[in-house]
């Protein structure tokens, strides 16, 4: 699925609602691909539960669920591939923290017996139309 939405819509709700004040431009990056990752899942079923959900350290972009599967996203967005696919900069550290957090999440909400944890990369380059690679299923 791609460019539900153009990259001067993103860029205009953003800059409306001054998300991108004061922000360093890899944290611009990591706002627009969070926005577009919520409106992917939400475009393909998914229920949106929480972003970027904390606990102690730990952070979970997205929780959503689907089909009575528990989702736990890992969300990567990159602007160019000129240093490699987001996916490939998700470490088996972050994949374990992601664990770790879902673990206390898990706690907190008993009602789940199916999870799932997943990885959305997205690329967004000035050339090309917006990129989106799910990786479902993902363990250590």
């Amino acid at each position: 699925m791609q460019g539900f939405f153009s990259k001067a819509f993103i860029l205009i709700v953003l800059i409306t609602i001054n998300i991108f004040d004061n922000m360093a431009e890899h944290n611009k990056t990591g706002v627009t691909g969070e926005v577009l990752a919520a409106n992917y899942f939400t475009l393909n079923g998914y229920a949106i539960l929480h972003q970027n959900w904390r606990h102690s350290h730990w952070e979970v972009d997205i929780i959503a669920h689907k089909n009575n599967v528990l989702h736990f996203i890992e969300v990567k967005t990159r602007k160019s591939k000129k240093f490699g696919l987001p996916e490939e900069s998700v470490s088996k550290k972050k994949i374990q923290n992601l664990i770790n957090a879902s673990e206390e999440y898990l706690y907190q909400n008993q009602q789940w017996n199916r999870i799932q944890f997943d990885i959305l990369a997205i690329t967004i380059s000035k050339a090309d139309p917006i990129e989106y690679f799910l990786i479902e299923d993902v363990y250590l």
